[in-house]
C-alpha cells in the first residue's frame, strides 16, 4: 500500500462560511484515498516516510465546472461587445480553428498544463464540435493530470460560417466520439447542447435519449443574457422559461450542469433547485459581457447546488483563486443592486464553492473528508510581508486576493502528484 503524509498548515472547506484548520497537521492518503487529518500523526503510520511543508498551506485544489477549452487562445479579447456579437465575432471563428488537430494538439497541452499549475484538478469542460479536437483535449487532460468531465459540443443551428455540422453529422460523430472515450480513466465525456439556440428540436431529443440510455451527464448554459433568454422564447414557444427547452428533451436532472443562470427568476430557480440541477456561477464572464449579476445568495438560501466556473474567455481569469475572489465581488455588488437587503459572499462561502462544492458533482464529500480522493494544493504564501502573524483564515483570504507568483508549489489529483515547483 503506498502510503502519502502531507505536515503542514491544513485547512479545508467542510461546510459553506467554515474552515477547518489543523495547524502543524497531517493530511494522511493511502492509495491515494483520503484516509484522515490528524493533528498528531496516528501510531500506525510510524516509520511511514513523511513530507515536512513547514508552515506551508496544505489546501483543497479547485474544482472549475464551466470552461471552454478552444476559446483559450482568444483569453482577454473581445471583452467590449454583449454575449451573442461576442459570440458571432470572436468566439465561433476562434473555435472553428480546431478543426486543425495539430493546432488543436498545441493549445490544448499549455492549457492542461496551465491548469495543472493553478491547482485545478477537477472540471466540466466544453470542446469545440470537432470530434478529433475533443479525443485530443482529453487526452492532454488525462496526460496532465486533470480529471472530469469533457464534451464534444453540439450545434447543427445558428453556428455560422465553418462551425455548424448538420443533424445527421452531429449524431454521428457523438457516436463516434463517446466510441473512442472508453481509453481514458480520468477523463470522462459528458453531453454537451451548446445551448438550446445552436441545437433544433431533433438534435435536443437525440440527445435526451442518449443521456438516459447511457447514464451520461449534461452541460449547458441558462439565462445568461436577456437578449438570449428572448430569442430561446421565440425558438420555442411552447415552453414559458428557458429551463423548460431541456426539460422537455430529458436533460433536467441531477447530473445537469448549468453555467450562468444570471436572470433565472423564482420559478426557475424553483426548477433547478427541485431537479437538483446544479448551478455554476461565473462571475467574471458575466461581467466582461455585461449579462448581469446572478442571484448567487438567493440560490443558496434557497438550496440549490452552487459551484464556480472560470468560463474562459468570457471570463479573462483561468486561475480559480482569481474566479474566488471575482465570485466574491460580485455578491458585493448584488447586494447593492438589491438595497443591501441580501448577504455577501465570504471568503470562506467563496473557497467552499470554488472547491468542495464543485468536487460534490464527481461524488465527493465536503473538505479533506475521509473517502475522498487525494486533491490538493501545497501552498507557500512566505514570499509576501506580513503586518503581524497572520491566522490561517487570513493567509488564505490573502491568497485569494493577492495572486502569488510560483506560490502553488506541488498539486495532488485523484491521489497522484501532478505537479511539483521544485
Amino acid at each position: 500500500m503506498a502510503i502519502t503524509i502531507l505536515k503542514g498548515t491544513v485547512v479545508s472547506a467542510p461546510a459553506l462560511g467554515r474552515l477547518d484548520v489543523t495547524e502543524n497537521g497531517y493530511l494522511v492518503a493511502e492509495d491515494g484515498v483520503i484516509s484522515g487529518v490528524f493533528p498528531v500523526l496516528p501510531e500506525r503510520y510510524a516509520g511511514v516516510p513523511v513530507e515536512d511543508l513547514g508552515n506551508a498551506l496544505i489546501l483543497q485544489s479547485f474544482a472549475d465546472l464551466h470552461l471552454h477549452a478552444p476559446q483559450y487562445p482568444m483569453l482577454g479579447t473581445g471583452m467590449d461587445l454583449p454575449l451573442l456579437d461576442w459570440l458571432n465575432t470572436y468566439t465561433f471563428p476562434t473555435e472553428a480553428r480546431f478543426a486543425d488537430p495539430d493546432y488543436a494538439r498545441a493549445v490544448y497541452r499549455q492549457l492542461a498544463r496551465e491548469l495543472v499549475e493553478n491547482g485545478t484538478t477537477r472540471v466540466c469542460m466544453f470542446s469545440s464540435l470537432h470530434t478529433e479536437a475533443t479525443l485530443i483535449l482529453m487526452d492532454e487532460l488525462e496526460k496532465a493530470g486533470v480529471t472530469g468531465y469533457v464534451g464534444k459540443v453540439n450545434m447543427d443551428r445558428n453556428g455560422g460560417e465553418n462551425l455548424q455540422e448538420t443533424t445527421e453529422v452531429s449524431i454521428r460523430e457523438t457516436l463516434r466520439w463517446l466510441e473512442a472515450c472508453g481509453d481514458f480513466r480520468h477523463v470522462k465525456p459528458i453531453l454537451t447542447p451548446r445551448f438550446t439556440p445552436s441545437c433544433t428540436d431533433e438534435l435536443m431529443a437525440f440527445l435526451g435519449k442518449l443521456a438516459a440510455e447511457r447514464d451520461l451527464p449534461v452541460q449547458s448554459h441558462l439565462s445568461e443574457n436577456r437578449a438570449e433568454v428572448d430569442w430561446v422564447g421565440q425558438l420555442h414557444p411552447d415552453c414559458p422559461q428557458y429551463w423548460e427547452t431541456y426539460a422537455k428533451f430529458g436533460m433536467w436532472n441531477s447530473r445537469t450542469v448549468m453555467a450562468h443562470c444570471v436572470w433565472c427568476d423564482e420559478r426557475e430557480r424553483r426548477a433547478i433547485r427541485d431537479a437538483g440541477v446544479t448551478v455554476v456561477h461565473c462571475a467574471d464572464s458575466n461581467q466582461n459581457l455585461c449579462s448581469g449579476v446572478a442571484p448567487i445568495r438567493a440560490m443558496l438560501n434557497e438550496g440549490i447546488k452552487v459551484a464556480l466556473g472560470s468560463d474562459i474567455a468570457g471570463g479573462d481569469h483561468l486561475s480559480m483563486f482569481d474566479v474566488t475572489a471575482a465570485s466574491i465581488r460580485a455578491s458585493k455588488a448584488r447586494r447593492v443592486l438589491d438595497d443591501w437587503q441580501t448577504d455577501f459572499l465570504t471568503v470562506s462561502e467563496g473557497w467552499y464553492l470554488a472547491t468542495s462544492a464543485g468536487a460534490s458533482y464527481f461524488g465527493e464529500q465536503p473538505g479533506f473528508a475521509a473517502g475522498n480522493p487525494l486533491h490538493a494544493i501545497v501552498l507557500d504564501d512566505s514570499q509576501l510581508p506580513q503586518p503581524r502573524p497572520l491566522t490561517a483564515a487570513e493567509r488564505l483570504e490573502r491568497c485569494v486576493y493577492r495572486r502569488q507568483r510560483n506560490a502553488v508549489r506541488t498539486v495532488w489529483s485523484a491521489g497522484r502528484k501532478v505537479f511539483s515547483a521544485e
